[in-house]
């Protein structure tokens, strides 16, 4: 997997002069434009900063991703692929489903992962990453650090004596097939969890021009809708490849990034990239420096930053 600064410094931005701004459609509802089923997630990754009570940091990649033939949970701690734990099974459940495992990290820490996936749930359409009846919780020397699903399980960790402060840094989502997208994020902790459907169809789709239906993909519009809400209608889609649009959620701003100039130019094996990005108000324009990691571990930064990344290939 390319590390997150290199996906950061490939995707220079370029404003669109084209783009409808937000207030015109916040009341147009969303319809999805082919009604068709939404594409398909192949694989989430997740990236959390973990802070312990002795203020270590580390940076843990959890990664959930599924085949027709095979589910797998990944977890890495840290920029070294050897300091990982991998669950794999090569049909639709994973083999080991309840168990735990110790590992010494570089820094000669040990961490434990924990996980249960005996009863665990999938969305309906069938994504990697369960919504919920199962947990995986990560110690550090017998600290808790990362806890994900459901946890009534605390008496189960009693000899863990304190909590470690962790942050959901960014999310990337991995989808391929057709070009709906359906997912949901939450961009922070105490703000709510939002249905976000990003969907690229002709012009004319959803009304009875038959017609027009031989325009109807040489104009493809993109629209993102939050909430049912549309946030950004971009026409012209070919030649408006790759643009930003700021949009208000949770009181925050919320940068939005499009680029799916690999969808017409390169579309064999290249895939489309959007990503959403909470901005800290000290910023006044969108980031996307080389940095990223080494701004996420300055010690004194109590606000991270959050960014879902959505990377999408058309191929079925």
């Amino acid at each position: 997997m390319r590390d997150f600064a290199s996906c950061f410094s490939d995707y220079a931005v370029q404003v669109v002069s084209e783009t409808t701004s937000c207030y015109s459609y916040s009341n147009t509802s969303c319809f999805p434009q082919n009604s068709s089923t939404p594409s398909t997630q192949n694989s989430v990754t997740c990236l959390y900063k973990v802070i312990l009570s002795n203020k270590k940091q580390y940076l843990i990649t959890v990664s959930w991703s599924k085949t027709n033939v095979s589910q797998s949970l990944c977890i890495q701690f840290g920029d070294d692929p050897s300091n990982s734990f991998k669950l794999s099974a090569n049909s639709r459940i994973f083999k080991k489903k309840k168990g735990s495992k110790a590992i010494e990290l570089f820094d000669h820490t040990k961490v434990e992962v924990f996980w249960d996936l005996c009863e665990a749930r999938y969305n309906m359409s069938g994504g990697p990453e369960p919504t919920d009846g199962y947990y995986v919780l990560v110690t550090f020397d017998s600290e808790i650090g990362l806890i994900l699903g459901d946890i009534d399980e605390e008496k189960k960790f009693k000899n863990c004596n304190s909590m470690a402060k962790f942050t959901l840094v960014s999310r990337q989502e991995h989808f391929s097939g057709n070009t709906l997208y359906s997912t949901k994020a939450q961009f922070c902790d105490n703000g709510s969890k939002h249905d976000i459907l990003i969907s690229c169809g002709g012009e004319n789709e959803g009304q009875n021009h038959h017609h027009h239906h031989h325009h109807n993909h040489n104009h493809p519009v993109l629209s993102v809708c939050i909430d049912k809400k549309m946030v950004i209608r971009v026409k012209r889609l070919q030649w408006n490849f790759r643009g930003n649009q700021s949009i208000f959620l949770d009181g925050l701003l919320v940068d939005l990034m499009w680029d799916v100039h690999d969808w017409f130019f390169n579309p064999t094996s290249g895939s489309a990239v959007f990503m959403f990005r909470t901005r800290s108000g000290l910023e006044s324009r969108l980031w996307l420096e080389d940095k990223y990691k080494d701004k996420l571990m300055h010690k004194n930064q109590d606000k991270v930053e959050f960014s879902l990344m959505i990377y999408a290939n058309k191929s079925t």
